[in-house]
């Protein structure tokens, strides 16, 4: 009887190839995805730590993932009529109203805090 050494040769080849190029794209990915990080934050901790009067005019949430991921963002709008958008925790999201009137404390695009003012 007669075998083909082609297929039993090629295909377990062409299969260890895939996975190969799999988990080295994967492992590109989080690679990149921390080096982004590392120096999105080394750039927001040599940046001034700024504290402005300011207004919160939006705020917004963005849902992803299979696990239902929220983020939760928040645009003031300074006295220079310069708007920010910062990323915030749920719970500081939660404690802000659009309207809401105070002094912003940020360093980069890091949000820090926020004093509301009180009438």
């Amino acid at each position: 009887m007669l075998r083909n050494n082609f297929s039993e040769g090629v295909i377990p080849v062409i299969f260890i190839a895939v996975w190969a190029i799999m988990f080295i794209g994967i492992a590109s990915f989080i690679v990149i995805s921390i080096v982004r990080n590392v120096r999105k934050n080394a750039e927001n901790a040599r940046m001034p730590q700024e504290t402005l009067h300011a207004r919160v005019v939006a705020k917004r949430t963005n849902v992803w993932g299979d696990h239902a991921t929220t983020s939760y963002y928040v645009t003031f709008e300074l006295d220079t009529r310069e708007r920010a958008e910062l990323k915030l925790s749920g719970a500081q999201y939660g404690m802000l109203a659009e309207g809401d009137d105070g002094m912003l404390t940020y360093q980069g695009d890091r949000f820090l805090e926020f004093q509301r003012n009180y009438i």
